[in-house]
């Protein structure tokens, strides 16, 4: 039984994580902060191997027994939330990362850090493969994510080549599925909860913007297949489904499998918003032998059902 930190672990992709890491009998710990964790997506776990710490990681961590290994998760990660406390989010992802790759070090524990897709900017290669530098504008009102992101693997880099730590750095696409918050802001959550209240769907822009969505059980295979690699073995290394889909496309099947009432409208594109987003996962399948198995169709199914489930409690409580 490994003893594994999940940073991070009570919000969306933490949660689904930290359930398939003790199912496979780990001892979990997760520690958050609940700015954008949610008590609720934890609050059925069991105890058994299970421990929560309210911490934020901008301040020093310190833990009595041993990790095998850590994972970071531990950031806002939609425009809503990053764009609301911007210097929240780059703490989070600078001195957060300090932190947590000292306890690593400590621990000679293996360290995994999330970045994003966000790296890459307003892509000037389709699709984006790990050797691309991106195209981002560190003024703009996304440059607390995309530039502390970027940071945070520099951080990491370095602590591979002046310590040797134990580092894994994976660029996360799009991803959706259960306990993302329905108040999340991000488009898959967005339309599902519009949808099957019958509210009009908001796309901003046109919708001609693409994006490629990868189910979260996909999401959560290839980052515990990451930690699983050789300690020479950094990355980055990009985890998504290369699938691609407009946002007009997105709001129509979703339309179409909630058998909604709900009118699409546009609105304003936000400032910086990305036209397009497609991983190259050449290298996941080479290093990490993974690509998505759940395609668009099946992870809304997915999706849908569970937001029923969630509409429903709340309209019964």
């Amino acid at each position: 039984m490994k003893t594994i930190l999940i940073a991070g672990g009570a919000g969306f992709i933490g949660t689904n994580l930290t359930k398939r890491l003790l199912d496979e009998g780990n001892k979990v710990i997760c520690i958050d902060n609940f700015h954008t964790g949610k008590t609720e997506n934890i609050k059925n776990i069991p105890s058994k191997n299970y421990q929560l710490i309210k911490h934020d990681i901008i301040n020093i961590i310190e833990i009595d027994e041993k990790i095998d290994e850590i994972y970071n998760l531990a950031s806002p990660a939609s425009p809503p939330h990053y764009q609301a406390a911007p210097l929240q989010t780059i703490k989070s992802n600078i001195y957060g990362v300090f932190n947590l790759l000292e306890l690593a070090k400590k621990n000679d524990a293996k360290f995994l850090q999330t970045s994003t897709s966000e790296v890459y900017g307003e892509p000037l290669q389709h699709p984006q493969n790990e050797s691309y530098w991106g195209n981002v504008n560190p003024n703009g009102i996304r440059s607390c994510y995309d530039e502390s992101k970027r940071c945070s693997e520099s951080i990491c880099m370095n602590y591979y080549r002046e310590f040797d730590s134990k580092v894994k750095i994976v660029r996360i696409f799009n991803t959706y599925g259960p306990f993302m918050d329905p108040k999340d802001g991000r488009v898959v959550t967005n339309f599902i909860i519009q949808a099957l209240t019958n509210k009009n769907i908001t796309i901003y822009g046109d919708g001609s913007q693409t994006r490629s969505f990868c189910y979260v059980d996909d999401m959560v295979e290839g980052l515990i297949k990451m930690m699983a690699t050789d300690d020479d073995i950094t990355g980055p290394v990009n985890l998504g489904n290369p699938g691609e889909f407009s946002i007009l496309e997105l709001a129509r099947k979703v339309i179409v499998k909630t058998n909604s009432n709900s009118k699409i409208i546009n609105c304003p594109l936000p400032h910086d918003d990305p036209t397009q987003r497609k991983p190259n996962i050449d290298l996941a399948k080479k290093i990490l032998g993974w690509e998505p198995k759940i395609m668009l169709n099946e992870g809304l199914d997915k999706t849908i059902e569970y937001y029923k489930e969630v509409l429903k409690n709340k309209k019964n409580r």
